[in-house]
């Protein structure tokens, strides 16, 4: 476990890149301000944040240039402040970062300066590391299909609510999913956890674990199909973590966008649409050491 001391040194050394967030940041300067050698700095850094360094920089310096984006400074003069060389370099780095070119991404900018980041209430979530700020993206309507499963639950707002959707039979072996795969053959891989529970419905929570249904795929008997309708999302990513810290991830990530992202953002959510978990290929633990999922919230700017 990570101690006090260590967590008030790394808190230091995020504070100092937010104020010299448009400066070139010196990573021996800042392993000097922890106390370690650059060698074990690096490694702290990334074992208690999930991210390198310089690449927490960059992402960090990014965010930032998002809120510039959306008070319409020109996108050579955001690049230039932020120590990218090039229109080019900058528009790589952000398609990398946020997958869409800025000019696209302009449209769905955050409108806030990106939260200050505090590592003792991350910690204490158990996240695993670091919540970034979130994608905005707005998303057309689309319609999946799957199985529901209910469970006798009261008081459920969230997805995060809901037990751990591989703690339900069916799901733990994996013949729910095959089964989805199987008859609907969907053209993207990636499955959804959708709370379909209502305000009404006070003792029991239902949710769909589904895949995308294809126009023109009949739908077999026993299955739900459900119209998502457009809407705008933040998107969050769960920090990559080993396979053994995955839940405890999306929990505390969870409970990071509740209790600390929306209360300081200028969005609410938008009960018109399904908030939902999403696991794709990169939730593979058995192809890759760390893994994540997202998180995708419906959101509104607040009235």
């Amino acid at each position: 476990m990570i101690g006090i001391q260590q967590l008030h040194l790394l808190q230091q050394v995020v504070d100092y890149i937010e104020k010299h967030i448009k400066d070139e940041i010196d990573p021996e300067k800042l392993a000097k301000m922890s106390g370690y050698s650059p060698y074990h700095f690096y490694r702290v850094f990334q074992k208690h944040t999930g991210y390198t360094l310089m690449d927490y920089v960059v992402k960090r310096k990014l965010q930032y240039a998002l809120y510039e984006l959306v008070n319409g400074k020109k996108i050579i003069q955001i690049a230039l402040d932020y120590g990218f060389e090039t229109h080019a370099g900058f528009t790589k780095a952000f398609k990398r970062c946020f997958g869409s070119p800025p000019s696209l991404y302009k449209i769905h900018c955050p409108k806030s300066l990106p939260q200050k980041l505090d590592l003792f209430r991350i910690h204490q979530k158990n996240t695993g590391g670091i919540v970034m700020q979130p994608m905005i993206v707005r998303r057309k309507a689309f319609t999946v299909a799957g199985k529901t499963f209910e469970i006798n639950m009261k008081n459920v707002a969230y997805t995060r609510d809901a037990p751990a959707y591989w703690e339900q039979e069916g799901l733990t072996d994996g013949s729910v999913e095959r089964l989805l795969y199987q008859t609907l053959s969907p053209r993207k891989h990636g499955e959804y956890c959708i709370n379909l529970s209502s305000s009404k419905m006070e003792d029991n929570f239902v949710y769909l674990f589904a895949v995308e249904l294809d126009e023109g795929t009949l739908l077999p008997e026993g299955l739900t199909q459900l119209e998502i309708p457009t809407a705008t999302y933040a998107v969050f990513r769960t920090p990559l973590v080993p396979v053994e810290n995955f839940v405890s991830a999306i929990k505390g990530t969870w409970d990071y966008i509740l209790e600390d992202w929306f209360p300081q953002s200028s969005y609410e959510v938008d009960e018109e649409s399904f908030d939902f978990e999403y696991y794709d290929e990169h939730c593979h633990y058995w192809d890759y050491n760390k893994i994540y999922m997202e998180i995708h919230i419906p959101i509104k700017e607040r009235g």
